[in-house]
């Protein structure tokens, strides 16, 4: 059984027999009179993991300011399941698939879940040939697309961004953050930010970060401005 055609990663394999495996769906498998014949699930699973990764090392290195808690939910835009489909869909990848005949017949080339999981197996195949940077390179763009469009729909706001510019506007008022508390074991602290303006208390937030409970103070004075 041969690719007769790659997905436009932009990768080349060194191990053409990764491909095959990562374009291998399940149903094709079963009905392979070749007993070596291998679905693509286990290159799924690890596809996952790697893709989780590199999401959230390009959140942590490009949303400095952003609390872990709109991070996490930003990492749920860029991973689900029908971004992983917007993903395979560009590089046509359901024309490259391995499909048994109901499958086939069922309109599984088109089917989100079937893209979606192929395309976590073809990232965990190009893992395993080439290391992180190649899937690092082909996922960047889509990441920066999958964050602008979270951004622009308001999953998640960076509020002592927004809280700075509105103060801004009047120059003698000032914010300051300080955190004055944190309770917990070292592996859990619950961290309490106390928002200081013209150095006068006049909010507070918590979180399990300090980022977090700067973020959430923020949020609080934006409250109290009627600015949200």
């Amino acid at each position: 059984m041969e690719v007769s055609r790659a997905p436009d990663t932009g990768y080349s394999f060194r191990d053409p027999a990764l491909l095959r495996t990562a374009l291998t769906h399940s149903s094709f498998a079963n009905e392979a009179h070749d007993r070596s014949t291998v679905c693509n699930e286990r290159l799924e699973f690890l596809g996952d993991s790697v893709l989780n990764m590199l999401a959230a090392e390009y959140l942590y290195v490009n949303f400095a300011l952003f609390a872990e808690g709109d991070l996490t939910k930003l990492r749920a835009a860029l991973v689900c399941e029908g971004a992983l489909h917007r993903i395979a869909k560009t590089i046509d990848l359901g024309s490259c698939l391995f499909l048994g005949h109901g499958e086939e017949h069922s309109g599984g080339r088109e089917r989100p879940s079937v893209l979606a999981d192929a395309m976590e197996a073809v990232l965990g195949a190009m893992y395993l040939d080439g290391g992180l940077e190649p899937v690092r390179r082909f996922l960047l763009p889509h990441f920066a697309a999958g964050a602008a469009e979270a951004a622009q729909k308001h999953t998640l706001r960076d509020y002592k961004t927004t809280l700075q510019e509105i103060v801004q506007k009047n120059k003698q008022e000032q914010i300051g953050y300080r955190i004055s508390d944190a309770v917990g074991p070292e592996h859990d602290k619950t961290f309490t930010a106390t928002l200081y303006l013209n150095s006068n208390p006049f909010t507070e937030g918590t979180g399990k970060s300090k980022k977090e409970a700067e973020q959430a103070a923020a949020k609080a004075a934006l409250e109290l401005m009627g600015e949200l």
